[in-house]
Parts: C-alpha cells; sequence; structure tokens
C-alpha cells in the first residue's frame, strides 16, 4: 500500500501500460481517471470493466473511472501521468499546455527520443511546458501484464528535483511494486530508448537461430553502447548498471512478452516489416528508436555497431545475416572503453 495520501491521477494512455499504471495507482486507493484518443475503445473498457484487447482477465478497480474527455480528466488532477508512444508525446503535450496547472506533477512512462530533433523526452517537455513544471519518469524491467496481475515488480522514478521523485515513488510503491529513486533523468532515458533497439537485435540473431552465446554478447556490447551514447550526452555509468539500464535490458532481449523481441524475431525469421508489425498489433519503439538513435551517434562521432546494424537492416533493406557479418568482422579492440566527457546536448 501507498505510504502517501490519496491523490487524484490523470493517466493518459489506454494501451497495455497505461492501464497497468492505472490499475496500479488506483490498488494504492489513489483515484484514478483513464484517458484514451478512441472513445470506442473506451466505452467497451467502461462496460466491461477490463480492458480485454491488451489485459484480457484483469478486473479494473472500483475507484479506477473512464474519462473520455481529456480536459475533464486533468482539470482536478493532481498528478497526470503520459503512457503512449514517443511520435506523439509532443501532440498530446500540447494539448495539455492550456489545460495543466503548474503545481500539477507530470509523469511519463514513454520511453523513446523525439523524432527529427533527436531530444530526449524531458527536454520536450520542458520546451513545452518548460523547466519549472513538476516532473518524473518511471521507468525500469515491466511488463504491463505482470504489472496488472499484481506479480513483484521494481521500477526507477527519475527526476531532476528530489523531492518529486520521493514523492512519485511513495505514490506507487506498494507491497508488490518498488520503486527507487535517482536524479540522472538522461541516462534513464537513454536506457529505456535503446533498449527496444538492443531487443530487436536480440530478437533478429535469435530468429535467425543463432545461440545463446550471441544473445549474450549482444546484450553485452549493447549495455556498452548505451553507456557510451549516455556517458556522452551527460549521463552517469552507475545508472545503467541499475533497474533502467541493465535490468530493462535484460528483460526485453530474453522475454517473449516484448514486442520488440518478438518483431526482431519474425525479421530474423523472413517477415517483412510490415507482417511483423501487422502480427504484433502495437506500436514497435524501437523501429523509430534505431534511426533516431543512430542518427545522435553519428553527430557526436560515437560508435553504436549493434545500433547502427539494425538501422540498416530495418530503414535500409539489409539483409539480417549479412548485418551479423559485418559485426563479427569489425577490427578486434580492447573490450574497455575510456567514455568521453558529456558532448553538447543534440
Amino acid at each position: 500500500m501507498s505510504t502517501t495520501h490519496s491523490k487524484r491521477v490523470a493517466v493518459l494512455g489506454a494501451g497495455s501500460w497505461g492501464t497497468a499504471l492505472a490499475i496500479q495507482l488506483a490498488r494504492n486507493s489513489h483515484a484514478v481517471s483513464l484517458w484514451g484518443h478512441r472513445a470506442q475503445a473506451l466505452n467497451k473498457i467502461e462496460e466491461q470493466r477490463e480492458n480485454r484487447r491488451y489485459l484480457p482477465g484483469v478486473t479494473l478497480p472500483t475507484s479506477l473511472y473512464i474519462e473520455p474527455e481529456i480536459g475533464h480528466a486533468i482539470e482536478r488532477a493532481e498528478v497526470v501521468l503520459i503512457a503512449i508512444p514517443s511520435h506523439v508525446f509532443r501532440p498530446l503535450l500540447e494539448q495539455l499546455k492550456n489545460l495543466i496547472r503548474p503545481d500539477v506533477i507530470l509523469i511519463w512512462a514513454t520511453k523513446g527520443v523525439e523524432q527529427s530533433s533527436h531530444l530526449l523526452l524531458h527536454q520536450v517537455i520542458e520546451e513545452v511546458l518548460g523547466s519549472e513544471q513538476p516532473k518524473a519518469l518511471l521507468s525500469g524491467p515491466t511488463f504491463a501484464k505482470e504489472v496488472a496481475n499484481g506479480l513483484p515488480t521494481a521500477v526507477t522514478i527519475a527526476s531532476d528535483r528530489s523531492a518529486t521523485a520521493q514523492t512519485v515513488a511513495n505514490i506507487f510503491h506498494s507491497e508488490t511494486f518498488r520503486c527507487y529513486t535517482s536524479s540522472d533523468l538522461t541516462a534513464v532515458e537513454i536506457g529505456g530508448a535503446t533498449k527496444n533497439i538492443l531487443a530487436i537485435a536480440a530478437g533478429i540473431a535469435d530468429g535467425l537461430g543463432f545461440g545463446a552465446n550471441t544473445r549474450a554478447a549482444l546484450m553485452t556490447r549493447g549495455l556498452h553502447e548505451q553507456m557510451q551514447l549516455g556517458i556522452a550526452l551527460g549521463g552517469s555509468a552507475e545508472t545503467f548498471m541499475g533497474l533502467s539500464g541493465l535490468g530493462d535490458l535484460v528483460l526485453t532481449c530474453t522475454d517473449d512478452q516484448s514486442r520488440n523481441r518478438r518483431f526482431g524475431l519474425a525479421i530474423g525469421r523472413g517477415h517483412s516489416i510490415e507482417q511483423a508489425v501487422g502480427a504484433i498489433g502495437q506500436v514497435v519503439e524501437g523501429i523509430g528508436a534505431a534511426r533516431e538513435v543512430s542518427a545522435i551517434a553519428h553527430s557526436l562521432g560515437i560508435e553504436m555497431p549493434i545500433i547502427e546494424q539494425v538501422a540498416l537492416v530495418l530503414h535500409h533493406n539489409k539483409a539480417p545475416r549479412q548485418a551479423v557479418r559485418d559485426l563479427l568482422q569489425r577490427e578486434r579492440k580492447s573490450e574497455h572503453t575510456t567514455y568521453c566527457s558529456p558532448c553538447h546536448p543534440v
């Protein structure tokens, strides 16, 4: 049970992740309004008291209300949680700009970087809502279904204000949902954005029939790539050894609940991108992230060979087997690297 008093929370995004987090908050005795952009889907959730498309079999708590009007959802909210795909993150913030009060805590559980601008999502928030809006990121090794079913889970709550991080941790924390706090927004965001790309890589390797050795190598060197980029942008290496770095990477690379891993498996088995995405039926964040993160790395002069090869396979029609061969034939080097100092933000 949460150790903080009950709060009014608006959850924006009625997919699997938004619904699961709304359930967690309602179980903690908060008054939760769940909004989504598809009115018909919301009506079904309300009628059935269950999100059968994404979380079948999980009954919504009585303190979780379905709200089809975004203005009504947030007008009395003390906390607003965003759980939507990264490509629609800014448009939703623009909707909130004239609705959200300056004292409302904004939480986001979205992973990725903004297309074209290559901004991290906390930078997008600051551009749209200003730097004074209290904000925190929820990240870490989580599958929505397991959270919704109340299985033991641990996450990272990152914020540029320690008091905000503690408040958000108190809101979510329960006997089965443990929250750790961090001040390293940059590294936590980079971990969340890059792990989806690396999960695609692991899935491709498994789909091609390679073994556990290959997967372990991809994960370990992938962690190295995450750290290189995160540190170059001002993050801490230590953060990548925690839940939002190594923890999330292990989860998404090794379990088929990960849609990014399942997508990679399909690509490795010879399916087209369209076929693979269609079979999953949800946004695969790693597809766009591969292009954007690869572009960021190139702009900073950072080598991220695994992520680069994933981008080439997904966006430049490179054959997956050739991508693996090119990775293996790279020049030999020392395993350990002296990481560069923080670069100017991109």
